[in-house]
């Protein structure tokens, strides 16, 4: 997804939904039927996979051994389809489950999360990284200020690109829609603000769910000379990490050929773990936007467990609430400098960014 994809790293996912348990248990209700349970429904790219919908499960996982809860019916429990046609399905199943409060995540569930709401007005659902019509009231929308973090992570790329001499950088998204193009815009207002005369290159793969293609697409820009590339293209971005090592592992330690990825949604570093062709252990990941699915769900779910639910609106987080975040322990000095000082600067005030992609 970004197949977005909490993230914040996995921990803090739907540890996020943690607060379910802990508020239904401050409330006063019992252990046994009675007790406030919870479901998310995955994209297709599933709970394992390194990225959006892991990092909710793993959460998810927490929050249930964390409140004595088992995986199931009465306690916590996922729904993966097969493919999007099934998404109608597998949200229908959780609601007739009698889970209090159903997460669909990702940005592709808006169509058929409208269609099962609108059947099962009795449960809470929650739309992560999309926007629901605000007629459905058992309806919360959760959206996220990626074009925060992503700002974060263009600084940090731009530092790079300088450092290797690089005057492009790359940017690879998943299927084109207005959550991606904010991963986009933020990237590009946040490579322009170091370097206005540093380009960034930007392809979508069209699809979240095919590493091959990410593969591909990277390598491309790979022999075109870009040394860094944003991806923001769920199962996708595992193709770009495979290209990028496949490039680096042919060279030696210190090389300034080496391939940079920037992750997305949670802490991707360990994707970028490799062996230099001298045989010493590498790291490739130069930072990782963070989108904080847990921080959402929580506030979300609590607000839900005190009648205050916002059925039929959109809640946005950003910077300044913890909803996205960025990884700057694998920046330089210089680097980590200039991130942490545009972070700043954003939550402050002082800096606006747009969610709208320079053409």
């Amino acid at each position: 997804m970004v197949s977005r994809r909490l993230m914040i790293a996995g921990g803090v996912v739907v540890v996020a939904i943690a607060g379910i348990g802990l508020a239904s248990m401050n409330g006063g209700q019992a252990q046994g039927k009675n007790q406030f349970t919870a479901a998310m429904v995955s994209d297709t790219n599933g709970v394992n996979d390194k990225g959006f919908n892991q990092s909710a499960w793993e959460g998810l996982q927490k929050w249930g051994k964390q409140n004595n809860l088992t995986k199931g019916k009465d306690g916590y429990n996922y729904f993966q389809p097969k493919s999007v046609a099934d998404y109608d399905t597998q949200l229908t199943q959780a609601a007739t489950a009698k889970y209090d409060l159903v997460a669909a995540i990702g940005n592709t569930f808006k169509d058929s999360i409208e269609t099962v709401a609108d059947k099962q007005p009795k449960t809470k659902f929650v739309l992560v990284d999309e926007q629901a019509d605000k007629k459905y009231k058992n309806v919360a929308s959760v959206k996220f200020h990626s074009e925060q973090s992503s700002y974060l992570v263009g600084v940090a790329a731009a530092k790079k690109a300088q450092a290797v001499g690089d005057k492009t950088v790359g940017f690879i998204g998943g299927m084109r829609n207005s959550v991606i193009e904010s991963f986009l815009a933020g990237y590009q207002a946040g490579v322009k603000s170091v370097d206005s005369s540093i380009k960034v290159d930007a392809t979508y793969a069209g699809t979240f769910s095919d590493p091959a293609k990410g593969q591909t697409i990277a390598k491309a820009k790979i022999a075109q000379g870009e040394h860094v590339i944003f991806q923001a293209a769920g199962g996708v971005g595992n193709g770009v990490f495979q290209a990028a090592k496949d490039q680096s592992a042919t060279l030696v330690s210190g090389s300034k050929e080496k391939v940079w990825v920037i992750g997305v949604d949670l802490d991707q570093t360990n994707m970028g773990d490799y062996k230099t062709k001298d045989g010493k252990k590498d790291n490739l990941t130069l930072t990782s936007s963070l989108t904080g699915i847990g921080r959402g769900v929580q506030l979300i779910a609590k607000d839900a467990q005190h009648d205050k639910f916002p059925g039929g609106k959109t809640v946005y987080y950003g910077l300044k609430e913890g909803g996205v975040g960025v990884v700057t322990k694998n920046l330089n000095d210089d680097e980590k400098q200039s991130v942490d000082a545009a972070k700043d600067k954003i939550i402050n005030g002082d800096i606006k960014v747009s969610a709208t992609p320079t053409k």
